[in-house]
């Protein structure tokens, strides 16, 4: 029997990227728990691309060693359980990847497929991983993701108390997760 360990909600540790990268046996909870910042984002088209000046503009209020919420309550807009979720989805550029690593930010969870190339899986098409721009950037330096939040819609206030609860599951790059916020 095989875990599916990065689909659904789920937690990528730094395994997924770095050969000697903490794995989620290894992460701590500091890690995925914490004072949290909602970047609010709705708004944004589908097929769009999430610049640098976006999170400026939306993440004034994030602060180094915060775990970043995005809120596009792109779950609203395509059902997780169709294509169009993930075809249609915005996506992260290069500049907002590191201008979020610029922040020193310690975690981010995302509500919709964060790098382009996600929605190419679809049809078997694998870019390069530098094309992933969010593992690439964040998640090589460490930067823990927390991938495919759901009701983030029902976020109202701009700094939640986050809990991403991941699964040990031993020496994997990734783990399903629980993930709550508390406003």
């Amino acid at each position: 029997v095989g875990w599916a360990v990065h689909g659904f909600t789920h937690v990528d540790a730094p395994r997924h990227m770095l050969p000697d990268g903490q794995t989620t046996s290894d992460l701590s909870l500091d890690n995925v728990v914490g004072s949290a910042a909602v970047v609010d984002l709705t708004g944004i088209e589908p097929h769009s691309e999430i610049s640098a000046e976006h999170l400026q503009a939306a993440g004034s209020h994030i602060e180094p060693n915060d775990i970043v919420v995005t809120k596009t309550a792109w779950d609203t807009i395509e059902s997780p359980k169709t294509p169009e979720f993930w075809t249609r989805a915005p996506y992260m550029s290069r500049e907002a990847a590191e201008w979020l690593l610029s922040k020193k930010i310690k975690a981010i969870a995302f509500d919709f497929p964060q790098d382009y190339p996600i929605r190419k899986l679809l049809v078997d098409e694998v870019d390069p991983i530098s094309e992933f721009v969010t593992h690439d950037v964040l998640l090589r330096n460490n930067i823990t993701l927390i991938e495919y939040i759901c009701n983030t819609a029902s976020l109202t206030k701009d700094r939640v108390d986050f809990y991403a609860l991941p699964l040990k599951i031993l020496d994997s790059d990734g783990a399903p997760a629980r993930v709550i916020a508390i406003q």
